[in-house]
């Protein structure tokens, strides 16, 4: 039998053996409660994307530095960086439902302020900084919150499906919302983009409001803090490999929000079409490679090696493309595997987490996906000042080889069955 650390199931986690493929990739949407979640996420998911494209280009226009542009964007994930573990420990604790509606509505309420600050023309670098890093605050509980979440609203056979669709949710709002930006930019500028934003939170809040989730939360009450979860983690090969590879990839390849803005406007000599252009096709692939992992099911070690090693050459493709046109079709093959290689990861951590711990073991993926974002755009900054975006898209896929190598050393233990029937020990 076929042996590979990354397909086994936990006997105390929520899912045993292989879920059902019917219904395919889509069969988390047969629930009543996660489909109102999936729309109103949609929704609201779009909405930011518009703001954070249109903001990007705000932001290089008014400093014309791409140093300055990373410094800005890395501004809002500081707070995450600091203190965004301990987030985890909060979403274990509280009753996630009630969480997400207080910091959807704070999101809200800053997607406000950023639109009346822009409409009165007092729109400023500080400004944008001091917005940023309040959301940063609100992004410690919601992102473990939103992620966690999701194993409540389906029952275990579904949950393959629901942690896909949730990666849906951010790729096809990758597509969605740098098109609308990019159509808003060249119409009529980059305010309105962020009154898209502003009134998007609006459905998503009257989904969280009619939604009851009717699965268990947790196992049994939370103990402990971040040590308790990270030797909870470290004592499962099926939760720190992702993480680790995560650790690597999410620091220097994911760092797409300084490099694209300056491909098309420096490198490409376009504007906030291109621009749009160049984030659309990059998302169109990422909504194909987060469905893949739906008709995946499990993921396995293979499964993450393979993928971060076509993430990185498809990077390499990318920083060597002479035009938009092979730079766009590049970058449409580099969503795919990046996404790939992303929905897989978290995949595996829903899948064998035990509940009791969940919040906690999002919470570091959240920190080592997200998290190290300020340190990223700040290196992929400067490196971009120094030696051009594709400079950045080599790092990145550097990142991935190595990524991909930790994948190839690590030891299966000879007990491990293709299941992944393992038992953690929970505390």
């Amino acid at each position: 039998m076929e042996r590979d650390a990354l397909a086994v199931v936990p006997e105390a986690a929520p899912v045993v053996g292989r879920p059902p493929r019917s219904g395919g990739a889509f069969r988390a949407l047969r629930v009543a409660a996660f489909r109102r979640y999936f729309a109103g996420q949609v929704v609201s998911a779009s909405g930011t994307f518009v703001q954070q494209t249109a903001l990007a280009w705000a932001v290089l226009n008014m400093t014309g530095s791409a140093s300055k542009l990373g410094l800005v964007l890395a501004s809002g994930g500081v707070p995450y960086l600091l203190f965004g573990p301990l987030g985890g420990r909060l979403v274990d604790r509280v009753d996630n439902r009630r969480l997400l509606l207080a910091t959807q509505a704070c999101y809200g309420l800053l997607a406000v302020a950023l639109w009346l600050l822009a409409s009165a023309g007092r729109l400023s670098i500080p400004l944008i900084v001091s917005l940023s890093v309040a959301g940063g605050f609100v992004q410690i509980a919601d992102s473990p919150a939103r992620l966690a979440f999701v194993g409540q609203l389906v029952p275990a056979p579904d949950l393959a499906s629901a942690v896909s669709l949730n990666g849906v949710i951010m790729n096809s709002s990758r597509v969605i919302g740098p098109a609308v930006a990019g159509l808003l930019i060249v119409e009529v500028g980059t305010t309105p983009c962020f009154a898209v934003n502003a009134v998007s939170y609006a459905l998503v809040l009257l989904a969280l409001a009619t939604i009851h989730p009717s699965v268990p939360a947790r196992s049994g009450p939370a103990r402990g803090g971040v040590g308790e979860a990270l030797s909870y983690v470290r004592g499962h090969q099926q939760l720190y490999l992702p993480l680790a590879m995560m650790a690597l990839v999410g620091l220097v390849a994911f760092n797409f929000n300084v490099a694209l803005p300056l491909l098309a406007k420096d490198t490409y000599h376009g504007g906030g079409g291109t621009y749009g252009l160049l984030s659309v096709l990059l998302s169109i692939g990422s909504v194909a490679g987060s469905l893949a992992v739906g008709m995946i099911g499990h993921p396995r070690r293979r499964y993450l090696l393979g993928s971060s090693l076509a993430f990185g050459a498809c990077l390499a493709l990318a920083a060597a493309a002479p035009n938009v046109a092979t730079g766009g079709i590049a970058l449409l093959l580099t969503g795919f595997s990046g996404y790939l290689l992303v929905t897989m990861a978290s995949t595996a951590l829903q899948l064998h987490a035990d509940p009791a711990y969940r919040g906690r073991v999002m919470a570091l993926w959240v920190f080592v996906y997200l998290g190290t974002t300020p340190v990223g755009n700040i290196l992929a900054g400067w490196l971009s000042a120094a030696e051009g975006p594709r400079a950045v898209l080599l790092a990145g896929a550097v990142s991935c080889l190595a990524a991909a190598g930790l994948a190839a050393r690590v030891h299966t233990p000879p007990d491990v069955d293709a299941e992944f029937r393992v038992t953690p020990t929970v505390r």
